[in-house]
């Protein structure tokens, strides 16, 4: 795998997940001078010019999570009434690639967005009447509720908190990002059994 690949957890001065960034932007935000700290593995050195003066070369040592000082963007996504943007790639992911009628793990090309209450009966397109279901299921139960059709949800959906909804969006989450999000995560969040569960 190219390591330029990674994808480098940016946090505000207080370790408050906001974003994930890649090795430019991380460049970028050092070369502003608005990293406060970096911690995590080092992921890689990025070289840049040579100094006319002092005849040496500058590096930037990049780790997989930097916090940064300025203007924190994120406070109002720390507040209980903060609600993460909706797609089906986020909502895939929070449900392990699972239909949560049959129980089978999909293809993301094999799994569609499900309303539990559906909209023609005035539910709505919200995280917490969504669930992932195979393409099968989904023509199953139409325009009905679960109970009409005779199916069962295997799990209650929920809405991400902010920092889970980080986590559903990385594209490959190393340990030690994956520890730090962890630690931002509710404790009851349904997120932890299905990492335990290796889903």
């Amino acid at each position: 795998m190219n390591l330029l690949a990674h994808q480098i957890l940016r946090t505000d001065a207080s370790g408050m997940p906001l974003e994930w960034v890649d090795y430019r932007e991380a460049v970028r935000l050092y070369h502003l001078g608005q990293v406060a700290y970096a911690c995590g593995s080092t992921l890689f050195r990025v070289h840049g010019g040579i100094n006319a003066r002092s005849g040496r070369q500058s590096v930037i040592e990049l780790n997989s999570i930097i916090a940064t000082q300025g203007a924190n963007h994120a406070l109002r996504r720390g507040h209980a009434d903060y609600v993460p943007p909706l797609n089906n790639r986020t909502l895939f992911r929070r449900d392990a690639f699972l239909c949560l009628y049959c129980g089978g793990r999909f293809q993301v090309s094999e799994l569609s967005r499900d309303h539990v209450t559906p909209l023609s009966q005035a539910g709505q397109d919200v995280w917490t009447n969504v669930v992932t279901a195979c393409k099968r299921c989904n023509n199953h139960k139409a325009g009905r509720r679960p109970e009409e059709a005779g199916m069962e949800l295997l799990a209650v959906p929920f809405t991400p908190t902010h920092a889970e909804y980080i986590y559903l969006q990385g594209k490959r989450v190393l340990a030690d990002q994956m520890e730090f999000l962890l630690a931002h995560f509710p404790r009851h969040s349904p997120l932890h059994a299905r990492l335990r569960a290796g889903m």
